[in-house]
């Protein structure tokens, strides 16, 4: 046989394999509460992408049908389906393996985080309450803001419908992970994609805690002053969009790529898939705070591990107890939100 028949027949049996190993992955349910908003659209296109989702469901107040339309003509292997309004909301939950939660109003130039939280407490508190009766188990990925109150809230329904289990609920902190690997790798001059920056803290200002000095790869190019300026553009990320946009938008598709790339973990993670390990705001005792971000190894039930902070710099551990009064108060509030209403 001539080589270039060989090789051509290696290629079509490497291609027999990897569909045989797609077609013998779990079925598994994603949805999306929020899947017609800014960052719910091109998050609905990331999971259609994802060759782990066999089924998506697509849920929003209004707008989804033609999202789901859409979305559903991209020819990968998951099934869409498109649900809205309140009476569609139970059907669109049944059955999920992971529901992601971008719903809410997005940030304008001027608000901070903590200034949604009105609006988007009620609306988390509501399809929370709804994750509680139609899906129970399925892990719960937020990304609706101000994380930092939101995952709380989340925590008090689920512990009042007595289905809380604090493995399977996550405030979705990928963007600021994201954020600090490009800001990073831009100033250190070495291969983004080579890049890995733990984050820990929370999701919003000072609470977001960049571990610079456990930056791989490790690089002597950056003075003091440099990873003073980088902590401060990923803490102020999000800002920078918002003004770039001059009022028309925040941002919508870093945070829905961020928010593939984690429940794309998660769903690595429920198939067993060793080693799985992506910074996330859990339950935790890493400090005495009752929630934090750190470092998470995810398995078959959602966190198998919180990992430790690791050593940190001066500044670092500066950094730490500067955002704790902070963070401590947003969980607070968060709480006692889900408690009064």
């Amino acid at each position: 046989m001539r080589p270039s028949l060989m090789r051509s027949a290696s290629q079509v049996l490497r291609r027999r394999r990897s569909y045989s190993s797609a077609s013998g992955q779990p079925e598994r349910k994603v949805a999306i509460l929020g899947a017609a908003g800014g960052i719910g659209q091109p998050l609905s296109l990331l999971m259609k992408l994802n060759p782990l989702v066999s089924s998506l469901s697509l849920y929003d107040i209004a707008g989804t049908p033609g999202v789901a339309a859409d979305v559903s003509h991209i020819n990968s292997p998951a099934q869409v389906k498109g649900f809205m309004g309140d009476d569609q909301l139970g059907e669109a939950l049944e059955g999920s393996d992971i529901v992601i939660i971008p719903a809410g109003v997005p940030r304008k130039p001027g608000m901070t985080r903590d200034d949604l939280f009105n609006i988007n407490a009620g609306i988390v508190k509501n399809l929370c309450t709804a994750i509680a009766k139609y899906c129970p188990n399925a892990l719960v990925n937020m990304i609706s803001n101000p994380v930092n109150s939101t995952v709380p809230i989340a925590a008090e329904v689920f512990k009042k419908a007595g289905t809380y289990d604090e493995k399977r609920l996550f405030g979705v902190t990928t963007l600021d992970v994201v954020r600090a690997k490009t800001f990073y790798a831009g100033k250190a001059n070495v291969h983004v994609t080579d890049v890995n920056v733990p984050v820990v803290g929370g999701h919003a200002g000072i609470t977001i805690l960049p571990l610079f000095s456990q930056a791989t790869p490790a690089t002597n190019a950056l003075s003091a002053e440099d990873i003073k300026a980088l902590t401060k553009r990923t803490q102020d990320g999000g800002t920078e969009v918002v003004e770039a946009k001059a009022g028309k938008g925040s941002a919508t598709l870093s945070m829905a790529y961020a928010g593939a790339v984690f429940a794309n973990a998660c769903l690595k993670g429920l198939n067993g898939v060793p080693d799985v390990v992506e910074c996330s705001f859990v339950q935790s005792t890493v400090t005495e705070l009752p929630f934090f971000a750190s470092k998470v190894k995810l398995g078959k039930n959602g966190v198998e591990e919180v990992l430790g902070l690791g050593q940190l710099s001066d500044f670092e551990k500066e950094g730490l107890e500067n955002l704790k009064g902070e963070l401590k108060t947003s969980i607070e509030k968060g709480i006692k939100f889900a408690n009064e209403n």
